[in-house]
């Protein structure tokens, strides 16, 4: 008779998601029929495992006709932002966990907790993916402790583990062993992220700012909130922006983090080639899963703020769970300009009342130049209307390396590291009292056959210096659309409104000019008309 193997569990046996027990959920996929979550978010996870309430669970909600700034905003100020609410759903991936198994050479088999062995099998990989784990990947794990998400089976008298996202135990935090290294200067923070990974494989950390310098420290248990930066992709010019969102969760009794909630935005209405939909999703998944995991395709960056009280982290996760219930509704849509993963994670920040400085728009006077350009170039409005939108985009909303810094810095001069020069909100002054420790982490690209990853661009001009001058060139990964149900539109949903293909300036600059052209015809046509008058006035003349 087979027995289970020591370490193995449900996914959500004794684990956390982010700051929540998983107790208040239950394991399903996007087909459960008594589901009491938007059935929209539930159509994008049909044949996956998701975490949904469990009956009588307080679940986070949304404003039908409010947009979502507005939403926030107004649960912000309520009664209930103070208690955190369970999310609609969470992409879990898998239905068991198994721990304290550590990898063999060739990452066919591991070693249980028990010390038997017990075969694994790896998920296979999308047909869409352009590349996978291989040797490479199997060395780089080979004799590490790791924990893994996947689908335990028995298959007659064997045993396997089919692992879909493998998490090293060895990136754990060590806060006893931090070093203290201040920024000396702003640019040190764009310094850190383009540094060269070190060799080793692990996790690399930096302590930028604590409450109180030679105390113990202590953060079993600590919640935190989680600025993730992930880099350029090697194999995709579109990419070289990175990826950023917002995590929250606590530091494990061993440092643990590998629960973390992280706060996912990315476009529903195409089909991701690894396999990635917008989501609240673990940590580990977000970055280990061997088709969609962001460690698989470039190196991530986080600056992490530990709190001495939840709420500022309550605040954003409860926020951001009321936009997931809006874009799923397509209440609003994901746009790479205006409302991409750094925008969105941003304003819900803005709404809570932390106004992270702005950089103003990159070129706002080349913009209308650019649209020109390129909607004659490539016959297309919607094509011009593209690049005037980048150009025209608060920088710190639309490039995630960007959103970083800034968000970086200003926490940092909240907290008193560099001394803030502004009246501080309510929201401004919670963070300010709450955060106990700022740390930085480098996290390494996990080796396989795509091509290493870098760090991501800092402004739209490295963007265009980065990528062949002739977009044909371009190294792009196509994407097949996924067009949202007509059945699943609510008739109350008030849409947040596209912009339009001819932006207001140059509509008006084209306004001006065609006013102007037609005042010039008619004045030529008047002086025209005054000529042929004169010409027959001098027969009257000689009478």
């Amino acid at each position: 008779m087979n027995t289970s193997p020591a370490g193995l569990k449900g996914a959500l046996e004794r684990e956390s998601i982010g700051l929540l027990s998983a107790d208040g959920l239950r394991l399903d996929t996007g087909k459960c029929g008594d589901c009491t979550v938007p059935k929209q978010g539930l159509w994008y996870f049909e044949n996956e495992w998701i975490a949904v309430p469990r009956p009588g669970m307080a679940v986070s909600g949304f404003t039908a006709g409010a947009d979502r700034r507005s939403d926030v905003a107004a649960w912000a100020a309520g009664a209930q932002a103070g208690k955190l609410a369970h999310p609609s759903l969470v992409w879990i991936g898998a239905p068991s966990i198994l721990e304290g198994a550590v990898m063999q050479p060739g990452a066919r088999r591991v070693r249980t907790a028990a010390g038997s062995e017990l075969d694994i099998e790896l998920v296979p990989k999308l047909a869409t993916n352009l590349s996978y784990a291989d040797d490479k990947t199997a060395a780089w794990f080979a004799g590490r402790e790791v924990r893994m998400r996947g689908t335990f089976r028995n298959v007659g008298t064997q045993q396997v583990f089919v692992a879909r996202t493998i998490w090293p135990g060895d990136f754990a935090f060590q806060p006893a062993r931090l070093q203290s290294a201040p920024l000396q200067k702003p640019s040190d923070l764009e310094a850190f992220v383009r540094a060269p990974v070190k060799e080793g494989g692990g996790i690399e950390t930096r302590l930028l700012w604590e409450r109180h310098p030679g105390q113990q420290r202590d953060w079993r248990q600590k919640p935190v909130l989680g600025f993730v930066l992930n880099g350029a992709q090697g194999d995709d010019d579109e990419s070289l922006g990175g990826h950023f969102a917002i995590a929250t969760g606590r530091i494990g009794d061993k440092g643990q983090w590998a629960d973390w909630a992280v706060n996912n935005f990315y476009n529903l209405d195409s089909v991701s080639e690894k396999g990635i939909v917008a989501a609240t999703v673990p940590m580990d998944n977000y970055l280990m899963d061997l088709n969609s995991g962001q460690q698989y395709y470039r190196p991530s960056y986080m600056l992490v703020a530990v709190l001495n009280n939840e709420r500022t982290a309550v605040a954003f996760q409860g926020g951001v769970q009321r936009v997931f219930n809006q874009l799923y509704r397509h209440d609003f849509q994901y746009r790479h300009a205006s409302a991409n993963c750094a925008g969105i994670s941003v304003d819900v920040f803005d709404s809570l009342g932390w106004h992270i400085p702005g950089r103003g728009p990159t070129a706002p006077l080349k913009s209308l130049a650019a649209y020109a350009f390129i909607a004659a170039k490539d016959r297309s409005l919607q094509g011009g209307r593209k690049i005037y939108d980048y150009l025209n985009e608060e920088q710190t909303r639309l490039l995630p390396a960007v959103t970083f810094e800034a968000a970086g810095l200003d926490l940092l001069e909240i907290v008193g590291a560099k001394g803030s020069s502004r009246t501080l909100t309510a929201y401004e002054q919670k963070l300010r009292d709450d955060v106990e420790a700022i740390f930085l982490v480098r996290i390494p690209q996990v080796p396989s056959s795509r091509v290493t990853g870098s760090a991501p661009v800092f402004s739209f001009d490295e963007f265009r210096a980065r990528v062949p001058e002739n977009q044909a060139d371009w190294k792009i990964v196509p994407v097949a659309a996924r067009p949202f149900p007509a059945a699943l539109r609510d008739p109350s949903t008030v849409l947040e409104r596209e912009p339009a293909p001819v932006p207001l300036p140059v509509a008006g600059i084209g306004g001006a000019l065609l006013g102007a052209l037609a005042f010039y015809l008619w004045r030529r046509r008047k002086a025209r008309a005054a000529g042929k008058r004169s010409v027959s006035r001098p027969e009257e003349l000689v009478h």
